[in-house]
C-alpha cells in the first residue's frame, strides 16, 4: 500500500516511480495488461515488489495513472481551458480525444480495449469537469443542474463515439471524424 510518508518530490522517489512506469510500458507492448503482474513489473523495473507497493496499490492503480494522467495533456494541447463553448471547441475536443485513443492504443499494444475500460471512469470524469468548466464560463443564462447533464450527456456522446473510432481502426482522420459528428453535437451548444 502507498505509503503516506513518501516525499513525492524527492528525486529518488520520482525516479523510482519513472523506472516502475517505463517497466510497464515495456510490457504492455509485449503483453496483455492481464497477463502481467506485479512482480513482472517489479523485476523489469529492477525494483522489489515493497518498493512497487510503497508507489502503487496495485496494478490498476498503475495503468490508471498511466493512461489517464497524460488524457488532459491531449485535450490541453487542442483546446485552451479559457476557450469560449463553441463548434469549434467541441470539433477540437473530439480530435483530442481521437488523439488520445489512439497514442493509447500504441502504448497498449496488446488489447487496449481491456485496458481503456479500467481508466475510462476518470476519463470521462476529467473530460466532464473540463466541458462543465467551459459551458459555466459561457452559458450564464442556463442553471447548474441543466449544465451538470449537458456537460455529462456530451462527454458520454463524444468519449463512446471516439472510442468506437478507435475499435474500427481509425476509418476516417480525426479531423475528418470531428467535422462529421459535429452537427449532432450541435444541440449542445445551443
Amino acid at each position: 500500500m502507498p505509503s503516506t510518508q513518501i516525499n513525492h518530490s524527492d528525486p529518488r522517489v520520482i525516479r523510482t516511480r519513472q523506472l516502475i512506469v517505463e517497466a510497464f510500458d515495456h510490457l504492455l507492448h509485449k503483453r496483455d495488461f492481464h497477463s502481467i503482474t506485479v512482480s513482472d513489473i517489479s523485476k523489469q523495473a529492477t525494483i522489489n515488489r515493497a518498493t512497487f507497493y510503497a508507489h502503487f496499490t496495485d496494478k490498476y492503480a498503475l495503468i490508471d495513472r498511466f493512461l489517464s494522467s497524460t488524457f488532459m495533456d491531449f485535450v490541453y494541447r487542442r483546446v485552451d481551458p479559457n476557450a469560449e463553448f463553441s463548434e469549434e471547441t467541441m470539433k477540437n475536443l473530439v480530435i483530442s480525444l481521437c488523439e488520445y485513443h489512439e497514442a493509447s492504443n500504441k502504448r497498449c499494444m496488446k488489447n487496449y480495449d481491456t485496458v481503456a475500460s479500467l481508466v475510462e471512469k476518470n476519463v470521462k470524469n476529467q473530460l466532464e469537469d473540463f466541458i462543465l468548466q467551459l459551458m459555466v464560463k459561457d452559458c450564464t443564462d442556463t442553471d447548474q443542474e441543466t449544465l451538470e447533464i449537458a456537460a455529462n450527456m456530451l462527454t458520454w456522446s463524444i468519449y463512446g463515439t471516439t472510442y468506437r473510432w478507435n475499435l474500427k481502426r481509425k476509418p476516417v482522420l480525426p479531423e475528418d471524424f470531428a467535422v462529421k459528428i459535429l452537427p449532432i453535437l450541435k444541440g449542445y451548444i445551443e
